[in-house]
């Protein structure tokens, strides 16, 4: 017999090991606290990348989040990309037309522009982006968009790019807004947190963390214990869901 899940249309979140899931949670309050019947929303966590193209295949999914480590991955596996996913080079959101093709999204610019416009007091003229992923390529875009000069801090840096062990007191006192877009200090990982010199920074500075869980990070404490401005990622998650959701309503 079939149940109401089943029968509902079918949202998802793809990605690996994802038990966490924040947007399963969040959609399934949306969903009860708004009164927005006809939707059921569910983790499809996959083990290997080509697993997707047989997901995105299926006629009762009708809209997609996409995190981590797909973000870049899925992208081969879609029909076409918005203008601001092809810039960024990530999908986070995934939305099916008419025909069911698969048109890839990045919501992950807007929730986390807006995020970024409620979090500080000031307007940072440089930023420090730590962290080379799909979600680091968003946070760029944006700060391209804003006029925020930028700087990625990687392990294993390239051209442009510059190692933890090159922070010192003047690039600090540079780049007066800091965004962690690394995984670092996620649970149950808490005592972990970027390397970076937090002995220089001061109460002129802001540190933006992507990590929503814990809703204080390691990184975000010893900020804070130096005076700095501290916001983490909550924001900017509900800010690129309720954006996706908008976007599964268009088609």
């Amino acid at each position: 017999m079939a149940t109401k899940e089943n029968m509902d249309k079918r949202l998802g979140l793809i990605g690996k090991n994802i038990a966490y899931s924040f947007s399963r949670k969040y959609f399934s309050e949306k969903f009860e606290r708004e009164n927005i019947v006809g939707y059921h929303y569910e983790n499809f966590d996959l083990s290997q990348a080509d697993l997707i193209p047989e997901l995105l295949s299926n006629t009762a999914i009708v809209g997609c989040n996409v995190t981590i480590p797909y973000k870049e991955t899925i992208i081969p596996f879609l029909s076409d990309l918005s203008p601001e996913a092809r810039a960024i080079g990530a999908v986070n959101t995934v939305v099916f037309d008419q025909s069911h093709r698969a048109i890839g999204h990045n919501t992950d610019c807007y929730g986390f522009e807006r995020a970024l416009s409620e979090a500080f007091d000031f307007e940072p003229k440089k930023a420090l982006i730590l962290g080379t992923g799909g979600a680091a390529k968003a946070i760029k875009y944006v700060m391209d968009q804003k006029g925020i000069l930028h700087t990625t801090v990687s392990r294993n840096p390239s051209n442009q790019q510059i190692a933890y062990h090159q922070l010192d007191a003047q690039t600090l006192d540079e780049h007066l807004l800091i965004i962690n877009c690394t995984p670092l200090g996620t649970y149950p990982n808490i005592t972990d947190c970027p390397d970076i010199p937090y002995h220089f920074l001061t109460a002129r500075h802001g540190l933006f963390d992507l990590i929503y869980n814990p809703s204080e990070t390691l990184f975000l404490q010893k900020g804070k214990n130096q005076g700095a401005q501290i916001s983490n990622g909550l924001k900017m998650l509900e800010y690129q869901a309720e954006k996706a959701w908008e976007l599964w309503q268009e088609v």
